[in-house]
This record gives C-alpha cells, structure tokens and sequence, in this order.
C-alpha cells in the first residue's frame, strides 16, 4: 500500500517492509507508515551494542533510500518464541513422516507461519514429501536457511545435506548436534516448527527433550496391538521429558478397495482411538489407508495441500493441533 507524503512523495509500505527486511532478516518487527513517517520495530536481543548500532545505521540507511524523510525508530530485546510441536511414533512404518508433512502444509493453509524439520536423521523422507529433494540450503553467520517447499513451508532436513540415498552412520552426539544445526536456523517469522522425529526412544529424541523441548507432542499409530504397543511408549518418554501429549493419530485405518467398493480394516480399526481413551488423551483423528496418498506422497504432493476428501482428514488434525495451541497461549 502506498502513502502519501507531504512533499507528494508515495511511499510504498511492502516495498519499504522488502528493503528493510534485506539488512535487517528476522529481526525487523513492524514496519508501518502513515503519512510522511515511517516506524520500524527492530528485536536486538543478543547483540551487543556495537552490533545494535550497525543495525540502526542500515536500517536508517535502507529507509533513507527508499524516500522515508521521517524515520522513528523503536527497540525490544525480547525475541518471539517459536512453538516446538514433535511428531512421534514408537515405530517405523506407521505414517509418521507422511503425517508431518501434511499437517505443516495444512497449518500453513489455516494461516500459520509454520516450518518443517526432518529429525529423522538415519532415513530422511521430507525432501520427496515436500518436492525439495536436490536443493541445498544456503548459510549465513554459521546458520543455515530453510528452503522453501511450493507448499508455503520452509524446511530442513539431512536429506538436503547428503548426497542421494547415502548412508548416514552417526554416533548419538553427531545426530544431536545436526539436530541442533537444524532447528536453530534462520527461521525468519516462522511461529510453528513442526519436527518429524525419528521412530522409537531414541539419541534423538533424548537431545529433543534436553535441548529443544517441544510444546507438544502429537503421536501416530496405526491401530494394529504392536503398533500401539511401542506408542504407549513413545508417550512416555515425552511424559517422562515433561512434554504434554497433545493427541493420538490413528494412521491406515480402513481401506477401500479401489476397484469393488468393499471397506476393509486389514490393521484393525479404532485401536488408538481406544488406547487414547485409555489413557486420558484427545484423539486428534484417523487417516485411511488410501492409493490415493500413497501415489501423491511418492509424488511430492501432499494430499493436505489440495481438495480431495483426503485433504480435509489431515485439516482435521491440524485444526485440533492448532486449537491445542491457541488454548495453552
């Protein structure tokens, strides 16, 4: 939107906002501007007062350059937090990765600002979920960028790290610290980080709860007793770790077959709907075992990005997601 000066000078507020942004990143706040003033928020929590003063001189000087005459310019040292969510499963096989990433995208459709981490150090799949495979991230200061997905989320994962199917044979402290490298990136206005862990009890998920810990934790069964079996446990690492459970997602329950019709429950069905009563945990959904989100998965296209009816289960869960949050704020 462009406004006008008193010297009949427009001054364009997204270009301005765009300008700023280029000396400033993550660290410009508000950018607003009304008549022939412009008023900039910066956050310069952690830098010391040299640094803080280099940062007013580009930004004043960027401003400058794209015909602000009145700058007012305000300071807050408190850095916006960013919300952990993890997904986990007590096993591998069960959807868990396939549920990360849609639920990000479907955030992200429901007007979240929400990024992806690909925790799953040892078999990363977010680069052939989210369409990024090939695509090396770029470093800044010692921190790396997220690569934007076409889907509106910003992610990171070993996949973008490591040549194509190399093995990744680690040592517990090295897969803590690539995790590290991963979620302290340049997340820019990021609100929401949604981390695919590894399945299981892990190196990774001890470095999680120690480190960077969650605000909660949404975990994927399917609804087959062994699968819940190591779901149960999963729950309590994250209780052990003071993570509270967001909900449970029951995966692959009901298959319809594609050719007669017939509904089917080859993993069973309702099983951790009732193990999430159980336990006094909400149930956050079911995602049907479904041709259709296998092939779009194989293909890059989250289901959750689109308008299929399979589209609208993983909306579900991201709603219930997102009511969690907005309830504990």
């Amino acid at each position: 939107m462009e406004r006008n000066t008193g010297n009949g000078v427009s001054i364009d507020e997204q270009a301005l906002r765009n300008a700023l942004g280029e000396v400033a990143g993550d660290r410009l706040q508000t950018v607003k501007v009304a008549g022939e003033t412009a008023t900039v928020m910066l956050e310069v929590g952690g830098l010391e007062r040299l640094d803080r003063d280099k940062l007013e001189m580009a930004v004043r000087d960027a401003a400058r350059k794209a015909g602000v005459a009145d700058l007012r310019f305000g300071m807050t040292a408190e850095r916006k937090s960013r919300v952990i969510i993890a997904v986990g499963s007590g096993k591998g096989g069960v959807g868990k990765s396939t549920l990360s990433a849609n639920l990000a995208v479907a955030m992200h459709r429901l007007g979240r600002k929400v990024g992806l981490v690909d925790a799953d150090i040892y078999g990363p799949s977010q680069p052939r979920l989210l369409l990024t495979e090939g695509r090396k991230p770029e470093a800044e200061d010692s921190k790396i960028h997220p690569i934007q997905s076409p889907y509106g989320v910003p992610m990171l994962s070993m996949g973008h790290l490591v040549q194509p199917g190399q093995a990744i044979a680690w040592r517990g402290p090295m897969a803590g610290n690539a995790l590290g490298q991963l979620i302290d990136a340049h997340w820019g206005d990021t609100e929401i980080i949604v981390v695919d862990l590894p399945p299981g009890t892990g190196d990774v998920q001890l470095t999680m709860l120690s480190k960077h810990k969650p605000a909660g934790a949404v975990i994927v069964s399917t609804p087959q007793d062994l699968a819940l079996m190591d779901a149960t446990r999963a729950i309590g690492l994250f209780e052990q770790g003071k993570v509270p459970v967001i909900g449970m997602v029951e995966n692959m329950a009901g298959y319809i077959c594609p050719h007669c019709g017939e509904e089917s429950d080859p993993f069973g069905v309702g099983g951790a709907e009732a193990a999430a009563k159980t336990m006094g945990l909400p149930f956050l959904g079911r995602v049907p075992l479904d041709m259709a989100i296998r092939r779009e998965s194989d293909a890059g296209n989250p289901p959750a990005a689109g308008d299929s009816p399979q589209a609208e289960a993983f909306l579900s869960i991201a709603r219930g997601v997102l009511a969690w949050l907005d309830g504990k704020r």
